[in-house]
């Protein structure tokens, strides 16, 4: 009598008709196709495994939760972030290096504009997700305030540098309302005036740089 396939090797055999997914990207878009056609409260994992063609495992090999799978590849994102403002010069202007920063944090392929909108959508008005998004917020709120405490040679708990990372959220969800809501608006345009109008309400805060 044959040997039955253990389910660690079912796990491992795609779904007919379909190409096993190589990456958490694709297996985003799977899933953010799904949740535009179906709704996200009513796709579960078991749906977003079948249309990949993938198993249960390799689906929290990837990401811990289906709402972690909107976020995509947040964390590797957010370190990028962090290395641009590592790598920015003393000499550029706090709120200035915060701006370009940001905008350059928020840039995207045009290929990916069309998936990022579907993404923001969910993130912004499917009510489990913004309670989901408060870790996420938090831990972006994290990278700007300490860029800032160091700018400002205060803690990075201190009042300026989190009232700093806090309205640069809420200039960044904003921007990102305005730019769903009205087709033909640029995101990169949005965030810039947002962030300058920012910028001139927390001149004078920074330390002038010491000069060789």
């Amino acid at each position: 009598m044959p040997e039955l396939p253990s389910q660690a090797d079912a796990d491992r055999t795609p779904r007919v008709g379909r190409r096993p997914l190589t990456s958490r990207g694709e297996l985003a878009k799977v899933a953010l196709e799904l949740f535009a056609a179906r709704g996200f409260e009513e796709t579960t994992v078991d749906d977003i495994v079948a249309a990949a063609g993938i198993g249960r495992r390799t689906f929290f090999r990837y990401y811990r939760s289906k709402n972690d799978v909107v976020w995509g590849d947040f964390d590797d994102e957010l370190q990028r972030l962090r290395a641009g403002l590592a790598d920015c010069s003393p000499e550029v202007p706090m709120m200035e290096a915060l701006r370009e920063a940001i905008v350059e944090f928020n840039q995207l392929d045009a290929a990916e504009v069309p998936w990022h909108r579907q993404r923001m959508t969910l993130i912004l008005q499917v009510p489990a997700l913004q309670a989901h998004s408060t870790l996420r917020y938090a831990a972006w709120r994290a990278v700007v305030a300490k860029f800032a405490a160091q700018r400002l040679n205060q803690p990075v708990d201190a009042l300026i540098p989190q009232v700093i990372a806090h309205a640069l959220l809420g200039a960044a969800v904003a921007s990102y309302e305005r730019w769903l809501r009205e087709d033909g608006t640029d995101l990169d345009e949005l965030l810039d005036q947002a962030m300058r109008g920012l910028a001139e309400g927390f001149q004078g805060h920074e330390p002038l740089p010491v000069r060789a």
